[in-house]
C-alpha cells in the first residue's frame, strides 16, 4: 500500500491500489460505476413500462445485479435469478424446466432482454405478477425454485433479509444505493428490477436497417430479398400476410397488452394451461450464432423457428373451453387461422426474425456474473489513486478523496502510521463522490479516510 508523507489511504474492502475491475474478476468498482441509466435507446423506441419511482440508477442496478447473480438469496445458496435466466442465452434456459432448489419450474424461462421497452406492465406468463418489482421476488419466495417460502419447511422471506443484513458488501451496496444499510423487499425488487430493464439489445441488423429508412414498411438496405420478404410478411396482416406485428408490435416487438392465449395450452408434464397471455420480445429469439436460446412458448413444446411459423400457420382448432384464444387467431365459423404459407413465405419469415438479434449483451459486462470463480466479491470503495492534501492556510489544509458517492467515511490522523484517531466519524461523499474536511497539520503527520462496515 502507498503511503505518502502526509497522509495514508486504506479500506476495509479493497486496497486504494487494486487493480481495475474486469468481467469474471469479482471486483466491482463503486468508485466507477457502469452505465446503466443513460444508455442510448434508438429514437423509434417508444414503450417503456418503468413506473414511476423506480428509474434505473447506476447504483441501483448495480445491486440489482449483485442480487441477481447471487445464490446466497436461494435456501441453500445452489440458485440464483441467473441459473434460470443466463447471459448467454438472452437470459432465459435451454432447459425446457429450470432446476430450482426443490425441484423443476412449472414454465419455460422467459427470455428478459429489452423487458424494459413494452407497454404491457404486468409479468410472468400468466400476467399474475403486476409490474416487474412484483415479479422479481416472487421466485425466491417459491418452493420450488429458490426456497423462501414459508411454508413447506422452508425459511420465511423475512428470513432471507436477516441473512442478507449480515452481508458485508450488502450493507455497502444498499448503503450506496439507499442512503443507509436497511434492507427490505421493497429495496430488493426495486435494485433487481432496476438491472433487468437496463438489459437491452439495439444492434441487431434491424436496427442498422431500420435507422436508414424513414419506416419499417420500407425495404432495409442491408437486408437480403428473402429477409425484407419476411419483414412483410410479418407487418402485413392476413390475406397477404402473416399479421405477426397485430401482437408483436415493430421495434419492440414487445407483446400487445389485450392480447389473448395463442393456442399452445399444454402443461409441460402433461395437462392444459389456458392462463397464458404473456410473451417475452420477438428479439433474440436466436443467439448471435443462430443457435437457439431455448425452447419457445411457455410450455417449450417449440424447439425452432420452423415450428414457431408453422404453429401460427394453421393454428390447431381451440378445444371446448379455450375462450381465451386470441380473436386475431380465429377466423368465422369457429375456425383458426389457416394463413396457407408457402415454404418460401415460412422461409423468408425465419429469416426476418433471425435479424432481430444482437451481439453486444451476451458479452457486455455490466449483465455478467460479478462474482468470482469462487464465488466470492470484492467491492472497492476507494479509487486506485492518491488522496490529496490542499493547504489552506499555514496550519491548515482540506484533505480530499475521489470516493462513493453517498458513502459516509471516518477521517482519521495518526503520528506514527500505527495508532489512528478519529478526527471526524461521518464524512459523506457527496453526489460526485468528493470527499472532503479541513484539518489542522499542527500535531499529526498523517491522515487518512477509512470506511468501516457497520453490522
Amino acid at each position: 500500500m502507498k503511503i505518502s508523507p502526509l497522509f495514508v489511504l486504506w479500506t476495509t474492502l479493497a486496497s486504494c491500489l487494486a487493480p481495475i475491475a474486469k468481467a469474471g474478476d469479482g471486483v466491482i468498482d463503486l468508485t466507477s460505476l457502469a452505465n446503466y441509466a443513460d444508455q442510448t435507446v434508438p429514437a423509434y423506441i417508444t414503450r417503456n413500462n418503468t413506473p414511476p419511482g423506480n428509474a434505473i440508477t447506476d447504483k441501483g442496478a448495480t445491486l440489482g445485479r449483485v442480487l441477481f447473480y447471487d445464490k446466497r438469496l436461494s435456501r441453500n445458496d445452489s440458485i440464483s435469478c441467473s441459473s434460470c435466466h443466463q447471459q448467454a442465452h438472452a437470459f432465459s434456459d435451454t432447459a425446457t424446466a429450470s432446476t430450482g432448489v426443490n425441484g423443476t419450474t412449472g414454465r419455460h424461462s422467459m427470455r428478459l432482454i429489452n423487458a424494459r421497452f413494452a407497454q404491457e406492465v404486468r409479468f410472468f406468463w400468466d400476467e399474475r405478477a403486476t409490474s416487474l418489482e412484483n415479479q422479481t421476488t416472487q421466485p425466491i419466495r417459491d418452493h420450488a425454485e429458490m426456497g423462501f417460502s414459508g411454508a413447506n419447511g422452508d425459511p420465511a422471506f423475512s428470513e432471507l433479509l436477516v441473512k442478507l443484513a449480515a452481508i458485508e458488501e450488502y450493507r455497502v451496496l444498499f448503503t450506496m444505493t439507499f442512503g443507509n444499510s436497511t434492507i427490505t423487499e421493497a429495496r430488493v425488487q426495486q435494485a433487481i428490477s432496476q438491472f433487468i430493464r437496463s438489459i437491452q439489445s439495439f444492434d441487431s441488423r434491424f436496427d442498422a436497417g431500420r435507422v436508414q429508412v424513414a419506416n419499417a414498411n420500407t425495404a432495409f438496405p442491408n437486408y437480403t430479398a428473402q429477409e425484407n420478404a419476411g419483414k412483410q410478411l410479418f407487418l402485413a396482416p392476413p390475406p397477404g400476410g402473416a399479421g405477426c406485428a397485430g401482437c408483436h408490435r415493430p421495434g419492440e416487438f414487445d407483446i400487445d397488452p389485450a392480447s389473448g392465449n395463442n393456442g399452445v395450452i399444454t402443461k409441460i408434464g402433461g395437462g392444459t394451461d389456458l392462463t397464458n397471455t404473456r410473451s417475452p420480445s420477438l428479439r433474440d429469439l436466436v443467439g448471435p450464432g443462430g443457435q437457439s436460446n431455448g425452447a419457445f412458448m411457455h410450455d417449450g413444446s417449440l424447439t425452432s423457428l420452423a415450428q414457431v411459423v408453422e404453429h401460427y400457420n394453421a393454428i390447431p382448432n381451440p378445444p371446448d373451453g379455450n375462450t381465451g384464444l386470441d380473436n386475431r387467431l380465429r377466423r368465422p365459423g369457429n375456425q383458426t387461422q389457416n394463413l396457407n404459407l408457402t415454404q418460401p413465405q415460412k422461409d423468408s419469415l425465419i429469416a426476418f426474425l433471425r435479424t432481430l438479434t444482437g451481439s453486444a449483451v451476451y458479452t457486455d459486462a455490466r449483465w455478467s456474473d460479478p462474482f468470482d470463480d469462487q464465488g466470492n466479491l470484492t467491492l472497492i470503495v476507494f479509487p486506485p489513486t492518491e488522496i490529496a492534501i490542499q493547504k489552506t492556510a499555514s496550519n491548515t489544509a482540506n484533505v480530499i478523496c475521489q470516493a462513493v458517492p453517498g458513502l459516509s467515511y471516518q477521517l482519521q490522523s495518526s503520528t506514527d502510521l500505527v495508532n489512528w484517531n478519529s478526527i471526524v466519524a461521518t464524512v459523506t461523499a457527496d453526489l460526485n463522490g468528493l470527499c472532503q474536511h479541513s484539518v489542522s497539520l499542527t500535531n499529526s503527520k498523517f491522515y487518512r479516510y477509512a470506511y468501516v462496515v457497520t453490522p
